[in-house]
């Protein structure tokens, strides 16, 4: 069973497993595990990992179009080593830092693995929190940010060499988009982030939303490294759109709200495409987008 199966399972008892976070008396609370051999390749430094991992989380909650307050994390290694420790919580408290929330502290452990499990809370603006369930056929399709940084990175990790690891390091450590989700709660209907890559979550918005959506390649905005590790354009809009883990927002926003949500995300907000009726499914350019992308298990 992989983690979209047993996300429908579990919607049986828990209801709100499919957004990207719980609200519980306007408190957003979510949770992500993440594990050094498949998430941190060779050449990860401890501080990127720490930043990495309680970014994850904290898109989470951005994606819930909640302002973030904390976060705690478990840190499990072979061993308790003093400066790779340091480095960890050291870049776990600065991407906190870049969203005004605070690192709060967590829990240690020794594991056969580096494994780390992060946990991130936020407030529900008066907005309202942002799920996955309200987009309507005749609305926008828009993303924030670049397409295609993680995917980036993994190709210059593979080259081993320092100057890459540095670049690589760089593209890992992405800024939580808090304040465009923040932006875009008095706009979006639907929203979540985009850690499974962007077509397989046009495939889950759409399945939470009963809709469909027609997407639009050359308005994809592809990240510039890209370029540096393929040459072709092809490959790079695969990578831009199936890769995953770019953590940026996918959203809906009607027409006559998208000038106003556009010029308030400081990330940029591109129309990708647009929000269709169920049955006309999801294209590309026309031709169906395969559900493709990240799956854990």
């Amino acid at each position: 069973m992989n983690e979209r199966d047993a996300l429908r399972m579990l919607a049986i008892d828990v209801p709100h497993a499919g957004d990207d976070a719980a609200v519980v008396d306007d408190l957003v609370i979510t949770t992500d595990m993440l594990h050094e051999r498949t998430d941190f390749p060779a050449g990860t430094t401890r501080y990127t990992a720490g930043w990495r991992a309680v970014g994850a989380s904290l898109s989470d909650v951005a994606a819930m179009g909640a302002r973030a307050t904390a976060a705690v994390a478990v840190y499990a290694d072979e061993a308790l080593d003093h400066d790779e420790l340091q480095r960890f919580v050291s870049g776990a408290s600065e991407v906190c830092a870049t969203v005004d929330a605070e690192y709060v502290g967590g829990d240690l452990d020794v594991h056969s693995e580096f494994t780390t499990a992060t946990t991130a809370v936020g407030d529900v603006t008066d907005a309202g929190p942002v799920g996955r369930s309200g987009a309507s056929a005749g609305e926008a399709l828009c993303v924030t940010g670049e397409w295609g940084r993680s995917a980036a990175a993994l190709r210059l990790f593979e080259r081993d060499t320092v100057e890459s690891a540095e670049r690589a390091n760089d593209l890992f450590r992405f800024t939580p988009r808090v304040a465009d989700g923040v932006a875009l709660a008095p706009h979006a209907t639907a929203m979540m982030d985009s850690s499974d890559g962007l077509a397989r979550s046009l495939h889950q918005l759409a399945e939470a939303s009963g809709v469909g959506f027609s997407l639009s390649r050359d308005s994809v905005p592809i990240h510039s490294d890209l370029a540096g590790v393929t040459p072709d354009a092809d490959e790079r809009f695969e990578l831009a759109t199936t890769f995953g883990e770019d953590f940026e927002l996918v959203c809906s926003v009607p027409e006559d709200r998208l000038s106003e949500a556009q010029a308030a995300c400081p990330a940029g907000l591109t129309r990708v495409g647009s929000v269709v009726p169920s049955e006309e499914g999801i294209t590309l350019d026309g031709e169906p987008l395969p559900d493709a992308g990240y799956t854990h298990g």
